[in-house]
């Protein structure tokens, strides 16, 4: 499936191809949307730029004509015509301005949300294995870094290149000679621009790349777990001259990105500046030589002309390196935009209106790389009937978390399948998915919102009702009740205002009011204390109830009353049964259960 909004295309170029670079096609296409809107500026741009160009035969004609022959009425007119001008070209470079730059937020919000989406439907395996502050750094520097690019740009090549072009026929027709003089070194600026261009697009790579580095660094050391670590371990130092490290490296990057060319763009500056000055030397000595080749009114409307010809064409190259330095910000978005999505919904998916909550592992395998020698889970064959229970349990490494994942499709198997109700999960809507399967982890997540706005992410139109007793079902109705501004209060980031009991409560009260008919409980419990684990377990307990339940367990003290229990060893069921079964067969379970506490071990 493609972003929404934007045609995208794998970025495959053979050399040598005539075609123009894909990255081009695909940034042309970013702009596709807005044609009409762009049509509109290209036609306020050829307007502007032929009323440019009139102003040096008005001045023409006010030194050739109105003033020698002292035609007051002609110069009257004349000069209002170029007053009349500035205010036309005014009231367009208003009009071009409003329009370019709202059709370059639109695409800019077009890129923001192609590549959040995208990333939404990365799977897991994607996010594990990439920085946060990388990702943001890709939204939030790299598409802002654009900014002025899909801006202004556009409409600057398109208005420079026009009055360059209507300057020169303007000076065709005024004088072909001088023309002819004025154009030599332009072949020359434009080789030199492009240039400077590469040489800055290769600079800006390294600088965002050096953003997205110090973005992680900011994201992990500054977040509340980040400080908590770098306090205890004594790094406070070390993290702030690590920081200080990759901010002068980065303020290297700015400062050689701001001077690459910069004395050859100059130079392009000066040149061009210079050009009237040897356009009146070269009429001064033909002047000296005999007649003069052009009237004075020619020769200063010419002069005119080629300063407006010079600006644009200074404008036009300096766009150019702009171009061409964005070049790279926009192969970093495509980058993102062209990993290729593991888990997707498929073209037909199946949508079940009534989900009863029976599970079956058939015959699955699964590996984290392909090229993995040993599968992390292998031949696993399970049923879980609706409203039964399963505990797995296993030593650490065994599979436990990854069988568990693969219900709500966090991980897609590599082989067999995993069904609900008979269905494999893969053949499901993402909706249907997300209805029946919940899942509480050991890792509690809270957003740095209310508490109530941390419950209704799971059902956005729930009422207060209806949270006040998906909280009382959790145990956590009293201690938010009890807080000054009850539910309203901000839980702080990652919910450091409450303790891990109440954000495993709170987690709780969060999967209770979404009310799903298969509940996936990883190690909900095990980095609690015995109070609180009795606690939390008790809501555990009033949340499975009548629920199909997926246990991974670490503390075995609270699975006994699973109606299954699976052993897992490398990756495999090595034992299946009740608590008592498993027991009495003084198998692996019962080794487990005599390691973590002897007299548990013979207790019936």
């Amino acid at each position: 499936m493609r972003p929404e909004g934007i045609q995208w295309t794998p970025p495959v170029q053979a050399e040598n191809d005539p075609r123009p670079p894909t990255q081009w096609r695909r940034i042309l296409a970013l702009f596709r949307p807005y044609s009409g809107r762009l049509t509109v500026v290209g036609l306020l741009v050829a307007a502007s730029a032929v009323v440019s160009v009139t102003t040096p035969f008005l001045l023409r004609a006010v030194l050739d004509t109105a003033i020698p022959q002292g035609r007051t009425g002609l110069l009257t007119v004349l000069v209002l015509g170029m007053v009349a001008t500035a205010v036309v070209n005014s009231v367009f470079s208003v009009l071009q301005t409003l329009i370019s730059t709202t059709v370059g937020q639109r695409v800019m919000h077009d890129l923001r949300t192609a590549v959040y989406r995208h990333l939404q439907r990365m799977s897991l395996a994607f996010f594990t294995r990439t920085r946060t502050g990388e990702v943001q750094s890709r939204i939030a520097n790299d598409i802002g870094g654009m900014q002025s690019t899909v801006t202004s740009t556009a409409t600057s090549l398109v208005s420079n290149f026009t009055a360059v072009v209507a300057s020169v026929v303007a000076m065709v027709a005024l004088d072909w000679r001088l023309t002819v003089v004025s154009l030599l070194l332009l072949p020359l600026f434009v080789w030199i621009s492009r240039r400077v261009g590469n040489e800055r697009k290769k600079i800006t790579g390294e600088r965002q790349k050096q953003l997205a580095a110090m973005s992680s660094a900011v994201q992990e050391s500054l977040s509340v777990s980040g400080i908590l670590l770098g306090r205890t371990m004594g790094r406070s130092d070390s993290l702030s001259r690590e920081f200080t490290g990759q901010s002068d490296r980065l303020a290297d990057l700015e400062v050689r990105a701001s001077m690459a060319g910069r004395w050859r763009m100059n130079t392009i500056q000066i040149v061009m500046a210079a050009m009237p000055a040897v356009i009146y030397w070269a009429a001064g000595m033909t002047a000296a030589g005999g007649a003069p080749i052009v009237s004075v009114g020619t020769l200063v409307a010419f002069v005119s002309l080629q300063q407006g010809l010079f600006r644009p064409t200074v404008s036009l190259l300096s766009t150019g390196v702009q171009v061409q330095t964005s070049l790279a910000l926009f192969q970093r978005i495509f980058e993102y935009l062209d990993l290729t999505v593991e888990i997707d919904e498929p073209e037909h998916p199946v949508t079940l209106t009534e989900i009863r909550g029976e599970v079956r592992f058939e015959g699955v395998d699964f590996r984290y790389d392909p090229a993995q020698e040993r599968p992390t889970l292998g031949g696993v064959d399970l049923r879980i009937p609706a409203g039964g229970s399963l505990a797995v349990v296993g030593a650490t490494g065994s599979g436990k978390t990854t069988l568990s994942y693969l219900v709500p499709r966090l991980y897609d198997v590599t082989g067999g399948r995993v069904t609900i109700d008979g269905v494999d999960v893969r053949e499901l809507s993402f909706d249907t998915l997300a209805r029946a399967v919940g899942v509480v982890s050991q890792e509690t997540y809270l957003f740095h919102a209310s508490v109530a706005d941390n419950l209704r992410f799971a059902k956005p139109d729930a009422t207060d009702e209806e949270l006040v007793t998906a909280a009382r079902a959790a145990r956590i109705h009293d201690t938010v009740a009890a807080l000054p501004d009850g539910y309203d209060t901000l839980v702080g980031e990652r919910g450091y205002r409450f303790s891990g009991g109440e954000k495993q409560r709170l987690a709780l009260a969060r999967t209770i009011l979404r009310n799903p008919p298969v509940l996936i409980l990883d190690e909900a419990t095990s980095a609690l204390d015995n109070s609180t684990e009795r606690a939390v377990q008790e809501a555990i307990d009033t949340l499975a109830e009548g629920r199909t339940t997926i246990t991974v367990a670490h503390r075995l003290s609270t699975v006994r009353a699973a109606d299954q229990i699976a052993v897992l060893e490398r990756g495999e069921v090595a034992e299946l049964g009740t608590h008592e079964q498993l027991l009495a067969a003084d198998g692996r379970y019962a080794a487990l259960l005599r390691r973590e506490s002897p007299v548990a071990a013979v207790a019936p």
